[in-house]
């Protein structure tokens, strides 16, 4: 008990103190439009004043995400910083006497006393789960190789099999570890991460009630029987974070059309445009639509992860100490990760990446992100619209048939805007996290004629994707039946939409390594692999740590010369084979790449 309170006290946050720097921080930032006030804890009158707590807006975090400060960090890390910085313990400068000292009281016990017992305690739940696992680490050598599982022996499959499940009982924090390691094919066995790629949460729905209290105070105390025409009170999802509800708004409360991005009237120049998308590609009308998906943190979700995030730095330095272990740079690598999961613990930052997302593209074809309701929108909670449509996964199962090649035309313009063009990069692109649904194409809009053009759609507007789907549920699993459909539905002249939702996770490349990925993408595109070895080999985290970086450099070079003598039958080749193939010798050559860029080719990996 002694070793998990010293472990507390460590890994405690030292934030007990003053911060008029945060309050400059965030008033430099924001201006007052982008803060609400409201009274939490019930304001206390000092002095003839009432004593107002400030809580940033997704509309300030989505102008900070627009700002270039020059400081070379990314729109992620601004908000992730203004989110930190507005939660951080302190007394305010406005509190004054016997509430002044009843506060650091608190706060003291708080952070030095409760916090670390805490921890303490869920060290100790941590090692009951985790010992089991350190123990029977020898199991990996037994047993005969598998050869279609990465030539792994049979013991190795067992240990990661047994890896994941007590990461499934660890809490949230630890599925999300799995989740994200998972993705990290340049440090783990493809084998461990194709394992932890299975994990998922356990976590059972929070109550009703708890539901409930946290939507009622995201709308300001307004009854919960006010807000909605339904609600199901069954969610339809539950994660390791939060849970996913489906409702359908009042009528005041719905939005109609697309304010949040294009508030102007439309004028000709508007139109023209629109009339050229239409006359070059077929351009969706935008239905508008009361059902909207609700998504809300756990309880005290935020608590347990944080302790979670503690322990982790503490074990990770502890392993980074082992010799010939440094170049993992485990500390780094949660760091990050604890970023990642911060980023998921403050919803607002979702729907200011949703907003971001809507005005890259709202000149675009057809690919698109769910409005918003920003106004509704707080830490613990996310209003948003729903994306009714049918997952990717379906399509990638049963076939795409005659929209196979629009989908994947659409998915790759989409990407690659997002990549070259944005450095705005969804970073959790799997199947599930991209819908599609149909429409029925715009028709031409002429101005000059004696009917003006509404500025949004009508409320009369039907949303053909529920009978589409109607048509196509029957036939699921049945490949010749969902083709033979799909066949049906393109002759009645209905086209596809992707739209893109989850977009929690966002990755934006730094200057730095904006300008490391364009030169290697260079040097690739000029089928120079020698020197795009080199490059990654220079520019990677710890380049005195590379094994054989000479050979290593040689080895690309003999990848990307395999490539380009297949050049006449390039459609026989899986990038995402190559890309595998690449974060092997990584992995092998301890060539430790920045985790945005990771993340880059991962979601190629996954778009693929």
């Amino acid at each position: 008990m002694r070793t998990a309170f010293l472990l507390g006290r460590l890994c405690r946050r030292s934030v007990f103190r003053q911060t008029p720097v945060r309050r400059l921080f965030l008033r430099h930032h924001f201006p007052s439009r982008y803060w609400l006030n409201f009274q939490n804890p019930p304001a206390r009158t000092h002095g003839g004043r009432k004593v107002l707590w400030a809580l940033l807006t997704p509309a300030a975090f989505v102008r900070l995400s627009e700002e270039d400060n020059g400081d070379g960090k990314t729109p992620e890390e601004h908000m992730l910083e203004a989110s930190r910085e507005e939660i951080r313990k302190a007394v305010p400068d406005t509190v004054h006497g016997l509430n002044r000292a009843w506060r650091n009281i608190y706060l003291f016990l708080d952070l030095y006393l409760y916090e670390p017992i805490a921890t303490g305690f869920r060290f100790l739940h941590l090692a009951l789960i985790f010992l089991p696992v350190i123990g029977t680490i020898p199991v990996i050598w037994l047993g005969r190789r598998v050869k279609e599982r990465d030539n792994e022996r049979a013991g190795t499959l067992w240990w990661y099999n047994f890896l994941v499940r007590s990461m499934e009982r660890a809490g949230p924090a630890f599925i999300k570890l799995g989740q994200w390691a998972a993705s990290r094919t340049d440090i783990f066995p493809q084998e461990m991460c194709n394992r932890m790629s299975s994990l998922h949460s356990n976590a059972p729905a929070h109550s009703l009630a708890a539901t409930k209290r946290t939507i009622v105070k995201a709308f300001g105390g307004r009854k919960f029987e006010d807000i909605f025409d339904e609600f199901q009170e069954k969610p339809l999802g539950v994660g390791a974070i939060a849970q996913v509800y489906k409702a359908k708004l009042k009528p005041d409360i719905a939005m109609q059309g697309d304010d949040d991005i294009d508030p102007d009237p439309p004028n000709l120049r508007k139109r023209m445009r629109k009339n050229v998308d239409v006359l070059v590609k077929s351009t969706p009308s935008r239905v508008p639509s009361n059902y909207v998906a609700i998504k809300v943190l756990h309880p005290k979700v935020e608590r347990v992860v944080r302790r979670d995030l503690r322990i982790m730095t503490f074990f990770a330095a502890v392993i980074n100490a082992i010799p010939t272990m440094e170049w993992l740079s485990l500390p780094d690598e949660v760091l990050q990760f604890g970023e990642m999961m911060r980023l998921q613990l403050d919803l607002r930052i979702e729907s200011a990446n949703l907003t971001m997302f809507r005005k890259k593209f709202k000149d675009r074809t057809t690919a698109w992100f769910p409005y918003p309701y920003a106004s509704y929108t707080t830490r613990q909670v996310l209003i948003e619209e729903f994306a009714q449509g049918i997952p990717l996964a379906a399509f990638l199962e049963d076939g795409g048939g005659v929209f196979q090649q629009e989908i994947a035309d659409e998915g790759l313009d989409a990407f690659l805007h997002m990549l070259l063009i944005d450095n705005f990069i969804h970073a959790d692109l799997h199947p599930g996290n991209i819908m599609v649904r149909f429409y029925k194409p715009e028709q031409i809009s002429l101005p000059f004629g004696r009917h003006k053009e509404s500025s949004s759609p009508t409320t009369n507007s039907v949303d053909v994707t529920e009978h589409v789907l109607q048509q196509l549920r029957p036939h699921r699993h049945n490949p010749t039946a969902w083709l033979t459909e799909l066949q049906k539905i393109d002759a009645e002249g209905y086209r596809p939409q992707l739209i893109f939702i989850d977009t929690g996770l966002v990755t934006a490349l730094n200057a730095t390594n904006r300008t490391n990925f364009l030169d290697l993408f260079k040097a690739i595109a000029e089928f120079d692999g020698y020197r795009a070895g080199h490059l990654m080999v220079e520019r990677c985290r710890q380049p005195d740590a590379v094994i054989d970086a000479e050979i290593f450099a040689l080895k690309m070079q003999h990848l990307v010369l395999g490539v380009k003598s297949s050049t006449f039958a390039l459609g026989n080749i899986k990038i995402g084979d190559v890309l595998n193939q690449v974060l092997s010798m990584v992995r092998a050559h301890h060539v430790r790449m920045e985790g945005d860029f990771v993340n880059v080719v991962i979601s190629i990996l996954l778009l693929e």
